[in-house]
């Protein structure tokens, strides 16, 4: 059996340093937001062949020389070209397809959104994270709550998932903010959509190591906490690395096959669900047991 209570104190660490590093890249640079946040245009445009379709540079060069300034572009596909501009009128719709004529170019895509509902729709993402984190710690101190006259109340187990699901929020948005200052990647709603996904999932895997230590606690005359915690991560261990392998071939298979509108989309998922399940088993658990210290229970 590994002692991996015994070695808390590496793992731990080793989260610390990563949300740490996470959390003041954030702050210094920002993610890098999207239309959807920030309004705008994404367009997406189609040309009959790869050789055809202008380079990313031409491209930006001629939104620059219609006035759009500097612009997200980016391939997708064998010959199509995405766009992320400013407020674009119709007229200057059809001065960007109109540069392209010549090439066969057609639009597959427009969408436009305003200021004001980039604001609201940022605001609404961030209270949805919120309300999810509050309704699973209410939901494990509920589930949990026979546990109370043991060595931890049940309000400890919330706080503990909260504490990891915290670390699985982070570490993405740390990856995110050093991909959009360095190679210009944005985030956009399906970034919040990934990110709560990967909370669903990480608190799944937290709940099966909690309920196992629950159970193990009716041997608490045979067994201390420390030996209840040990045994009981052991004994999931197997099996949260399994289910998270068989998820993360699935994710893996879509991001390197699947379409470039949903990459970023699974590589938040990627990234979230090795950062869920290392905080399953090296971060949830080991909390109880100094919830036990700091409430100086026995």
């Amino acid at each position: 059996m590994y002692r991996i209570i015994d070695t808390t104190k590496y793992w731990v660490g080793i989260s610390i340093v990563l949300c740490t590093a996470s959390i003041v890249l954030w702050l210094v640079w920002g993610l890098n937001l999207g239309i959807d946040f920030t309004g705008g245009t994404a367009m997406q445009v189609h040309f009959p062949t790869a050789e055809q379709r202008p380079t990313v540079e031409e491209m930006r060069e001629t939104l620059i020389d219609l006035g759009f300034g500097e612009a997200h572009v980016q391939t997708a596909g064998e010959s199509d070209l995405t766009m992320k501009l400013q407020q674009v009128t119709n007229e200057q719709r059809q001065q960007i397809l109109d540069a392209y004529t010549d090439r066969g170019v057609t639009e597959t895509q427009f969408v436009s959104v305003g200021p004001s509902l980039g604001s609201e729709l940022k605001r609404k993402s961030t209270v949805a994270i919120i309300l999810v984190l509050l309704a699973i710690i209410a939901y494990i101190s509920y589930a949990f709550r026979k546990v109370s006259n043991g060595p931890v109340p049940s309000w400890v187990f919330g706080v503990a998932a909260i504490v990891a699901l915290f670390h699985d929020i982070f570490i993405p948005i740390g990856v995110f903010t050093v991909l959009g200052q360095v190679w210009d990647v944005q985030v956009d709603a399906l970034f919040v959509t990934a990110l709560l996904t990967v909370l669903g999932f990480s608190v799944h895997d937290t709940i099966v190591v909690f309920d196992r230590i629950r159970e193990g606690l009716k041997d608490r005359a045979k067994k201390s906490f420390r030996e209840i915690i040990n045994s009981s991560v052991n004994s999931t261990l197997t099996r949260s690395i399994n289910t998270s392998l068989c998820t993360l071939i699935v994710m893996f298979a879509l991001y390197f096959f699947g379409g470039e509108s949903i990459r970023y989309f699974v590589l938040t998922l990627i990234i979230g669900i090795i950062s869920g399940t290392y905080s399953s088993i090296f971060i949830a658990s080991p909390l109880l047991l100094l919830g036990q210290r700091l409430l100086k229970r026995t």
